[in-house]
């Protein structure tokens, strides 16, 4: 079993912290039971009897403490974490800076309820979104709802747009992934397992080809055409409110659009009334090198929705958009008890601080330079990688039966497997799981990718 050199951690600290961090949890892949352990197995047994089996977990190992790229298990296991909470730990577990601004805020307030008694740290993360969203300036600002979840910023960025438009039609694309609430889970592509059974769905919900370089080998004009010719015949381009996108999408398999297929949808739907979302749940706040990841698609969205990563691993979520369509609503009609948590905005502030000061948007481009060029390497050297796509730390390769594009999902989960048992926690998507998914910290260092990278060689070689 091939195991990392001890490497230094690439963070924002001082030698002496940092010395200290090393000590609790140093940045090195470390096995030393089977996975998962016996006191991991243990709580799983005592877990079965409490919790229902519709909240599963990818891999049964209970994690005891983590920082920057490396989760323990209760069995002392090190783990590179390349999934990140699915995306969440962008700038790594247990930031120094975010812990101690949460600290530092739940010694003050911890909750008031911000539609009752405001507070100033929810002001700050509506600042720097503003700041930050693609379009907004002070002739034409942008402004911002707080909420906890992805799925919340979801509902409200498709209520907001309703409210302003006066139209009840949502547009989305095949392959999209939103989230788990009524609304959300009938605009994903899979109903499986996320719709399945809880009906009913919710209407006015309609759903366009989207574009898929690798599988349509449209270009991005055509793909375009395509989608918009589908709206207008299905749904109707009066009658949408919004078209809801995933700049990169995510559960969908981490699928970059081909060029010009997004800013003809933007054109589109400014031309039409509609207002266009972009889901930035998943590839936003630094991951893809830019802030959001509809920067480096050169379109100016309506309406932005961030989660995940917003926060440093607390529940935050943001619906920022032009102010003309995030005035339309009325006095109380927007909010939620604990939307915008001040401890969780005080978390996000530190990470919005880091952002604009630590390098951290270089830091993905050094990522997809390191391993998207080992996985490029990979990927020569195995037939049954068809792509690698992806942009900074958000990438993936495609795994097919070689010599077609027929996906692979039993090799997908097989070197997922392989890759657990060797302390690397990886996660698959796509329709048909057919892709693996890479969302490591930006702060993961070398040493580690490239350790990713050996363990992936022996999954595949075996």
């Amino acid at each position: 079993m091939t195991e990392a050199s001890v490497s230094t951690i690439e963070a924002p600290v001082s030698t002496v912290e940092a010395s200290q961090q090393e000590t609790t949890v140093p940045q090195q892949r470390r096995v030393v039971t089977a996975i998962p352990g016996p006191k991991s197995q243990a709580i799983h047994a005592r877990r079965q009897a409490v919790i229902p089996p519709g909240v599963h977990s990818v891999l049964p190992v209970y994690i005891e403490r983590a920082h920057d790229s490396i989760i323990v298990d209760v069995d002392g296991n090190h783990i590179i974490d390349v999934c990140g909470g699915i995306g969440v730990t962008t700038i790594g577990h247990t930031d120094e800076a975010v812990v101690a601004a949460a600290t530092a805020q739940l010694q003050k307030v911890t909750h008031t309820l911000f539609t009752m008694t405001p507070y100033e740290p929810y002001v700050q993360v509506a600042e720097y979104l503003a700041k930050h969203v693609p379009g907004s300036t002070a002739a034409a600002p942008y402004k911002t709802l707080l909420m906890n979840s992805g799925a919340e910023a979801v509902e409200n960025g498709v209520k907001i747009a309703r409210k302003f438009t006066g139209r009840p039609g949502v547009a989305v694309l095949e392959h999209a992934y939103h989230g788990r609430t009524m609304l959300t889970s009938t605009m994903n592509h899979k109903a499986a397992p996320y719709a399945l059974g809880y009906g009913p769905r919710a209407g006015d919900i309609y759903k366009a080809p989207n574009s898929y370089p690798l599988q349509d080998g449209l270009s991005g004009a055509d793909a375009a055409a395509r989608t918009i010719a589908h709206l207008e015949k299905t749904a109707g381009a009066d009658d949408l409110a919004c078209l809801v996108v995933e700049p990169i999408q995510g559960e969908g398999g981490f699928i970059v659009p081909a060029d010009g297929f997004l800013p003809a949808l933007a054109e589109w739907c400014r031309a039409n009334g509609i207002v266009f979302i972009a889901d930035e749940v998943q590839a936003g706040m630094g991951r893809t090198g830019t802030v959001f990841s509809i920067e480096q698609f050169g379109v100016q969205p309506d309406i932005v929705l961030s989660a995940k990563g917003i926060a440093g691993g607390l529940p935050l979520a943001g619906i920022t958009g032009r102010a003309e369509i995030m005035d339309k609503s009325q006095p109380g009609g927007l909010g939620g008890t604990f939307g915008g948590n001040p401890v969780s905005c005080a978390a996000a502030v530190a990470v919005f601080e880091q952002i604009e000061s630590k390098g951290l948007l270089s830091e993905a481009e050094r990522i997809e330079r390191v391993f998207g060029g080992g996985l490029a390497r990979l990927a020569e050297k195995y037939p049954a990688i068809a792509e690698v796509r992806g942009k900074g730390a958000m990438l993936a390769i495609e795994v097919v039966h070689p010599g077609t594009l027929t996906p692979n999902p039993e090799l997908v989960a097989q070197v997922i497997d392989f890759a657990a048992q060797h302390g690397v926690l990886l996660l698959s998507s796509g329709v048909h799981n057919q892709a693996i998914r890479f969302l490591p910290s930006l702060k993961m260092t070398d040493e580690l990718l490239e350790d990713v990278l050996s363990v992936l060689d022996e999954a595949f070689a075996a």
